[in-house]
């Protein structure tokens, strides 16, 4: 009897001291929960009537903006008619390989896109809108749908595809209001922004940030001849062709293309600066075209080491690095080796910059070139033509038809060239049919001497082109033997 006493105490005494143990344990953990600090903690009750203000106005600003703008703003969905080869089979034969026909069928399928424009002009009961030469492709079928929701439709005016921007027409017989076109040359890192358009399909969406970065080059398709504004604004698919616009509700850039590793904004969307597209909409209302100036160079952009073979100071500017024969360069004394610094007295901050500019040019129209040639600087006057797309394909009469690469010392090793006595330059990109080809050039041929006189770098090359007069000829090394070219005699 007094063993089972003595084991209920023990139990009811270690019993005692564990539920003391637990109760401490759980009045310590409600202790702790009762002074955790959540984050509205030490948060004013009310919010500052300066604060309250100050977001009222941001937010009225806001509001009254997207209204001046979104009236002009339009989506445009197209249709095209798209061609695919589709293979004949003999059956059974070709299932193993035997009597395969080459031939096909064609087959055409409709393809639908969408994309976003603004409203620029109006003549008449016509209204165009502004937008993306992709966003138009070769549409076969185009509709605009206007702010009001009410569909149009839409007739292709001119595409240019160097500047990736169409024109679209459509009649209509109420007031529409017309977007403002600002000065895209005013903007500035830091500046606020707001895009417009269709973005993933979601018509008249509006999107804010900041401009990122001015004067970027580059794009999905190298040939365009823009640069562009970088900006953090959400720009994605739908968005092209629709407008960038600044705090004052005008226009200064068209919404273009993004970089993306996923297909959607990831902070950097890219705009066609608005003043390199104003005159293209006169053009294309007055032409069904774009007429560009034609100068008929071939340019390159330089950097340093570039520069000082050439012994140029000038921080920017374009190289002439080849001319078309007979082309406004040609007659106007334009010479492969000069480095062009200013246009009409503005200074020429990339080759871009100058192709943008040239192009704006009217045909008839004489311009001012000021030109580095073998260190001294010089003005030339030259009548610009209207490009001709003929004449610019034409690599015949591309002169010298090579471009010249600086024989570096990496350059030597590379070709296991001896890096102390061999000098020259390195011929580079031959195209087809030009005299470089009638002389018997080939890519990596080391050019030492021109009309028998020697070279040693860029700049003495360009120096001994440039007075060689009407008959040129170069000695050349190629794979350790010297020849001489034959005879190119010029016009």
């Amino acid at each position: 009897m007094k063993k089972k006493v003595s084991s209920l105490f023990v139990f009811l005494f270690f019993f005692i001291i564990f539920f003391a143990f637990t109760s401490a344990r759980c009045s310590s953990s409600n202790n702790a929960i009762t002074r955790t600090a959540y984050a509205s903690t030490g948060v004013a009750s009310t919010i500052s009537p300066n604060s309250v203000s100050f977001l009222e106005q941001l937010q009225t600003a806001n509001r009254e903006l997207a209204a001046f703008v979104l009236p002009s703003v339009v989506t445009i969905t197209v249709v095209e008619t798209r061609t695919v080869q589709t293979p004949q089979f003999n059956f059974p034969f070709d299932l193993f390989g035997f009597g395969q026909n080459e031939e096909s069928n064609s087959r055409e399928y409709e393809a639908e896109g969408l994309g976003s424009g603004f409203i620029v002009r109006k003549k008449g009961n016509t209204y165009y809108v502004l937008t993306n030469q992709h966003v138009i492709g070769s549409a076969t079928n185009i509709t605009i749908v206007l702010n009001n929701g009410e569909h149009v439709s839409g007739k292709l005016v001119g595409t240019d595809s160097r500047k990736d921007i169409a024109l679209v027409s459509f009649e209509y017989t109420e007031m529409l209001p017309l977007i403002n076109l600002g000065d895209s040359d005013t903007v500035r890192v830091g500046d606020v922004v707001f895009a417009f358009g269709a973005p993933m399909g979601y018509e008249a969406s509006v999107t804010s940030g900041i401009i990122s970065a001015v004067g970027r080059s580059g794009g999905p398709d190298r040939q365009n001849i823009n640069d562009f504004l970088q900006t953090d604004t959400a720009i994605n698919q739908g968005n092209s062709g629709g407008p960038l616009v600044n705090i004052y509700g005008e226009v200064i850039g068209i919404n273009n293309w993004i970089a993306s590793s996923s297909g959607g904004s990831m902070g950097l969307g890219f705009s066609i600066p608005i003043n390199n597209v104003k005159k293209a909409i006169d053009d294309f209302i007055d032409y069904g075209e774009v007429k560009y100036g034609w100068l008929g160079v071939q340019l390159q952009e330089t950097n340093n080491e570039l520069k000082d073979q050439l012994g140029i100071s000038q921080k920017t500017g374009a190289l002439v690095v080849q001319t078309f024969i007979d082309s406004p360069a040609y007659k106007g004394g334009l010479m492969p080796g000069d480095f062009i610094i200013k246009l009409n007295g503005k200074t020429v901050d990339t080759y871009n910059s100058l192709t943008r500019d040239v192009g704006d040019l009217l045909a008839g129209e004489t311009a001012h070139f000021t030109i580095i040639r073998n260190g001294n600087e010089m003005e030339l006057p030259i009548k610009i033509n209207s490009r001709d797309e003929t004449i610019v394909s034409d690599s015949s009469k591309l002169w010298p038809g090579f471009s010249a690469y600086p024989l570096t010392d990496s350059i030597k090793k590379q070709l296991k060239l001896n890096t102390k006595t061999t000098s020259g330059v390195l011929v580079t990109e031959i195209q087809t049919k030009t005299p470089a080809v009638s002389m018997g050039l080939q890519n990596y041929d080391i050019i030492t001497k021109i009309n028998d006189k020697p070279i040693s770098n860029l700049k003495d090359f360009y120096a001994r082109l440039s007075e060689a007069g009407k008959e040129i000829w170069f000695e050349i090394e190629r794979k350790g033997e010297t020849f001489s070219t034959i005879r190119y005699k010029m016009k």
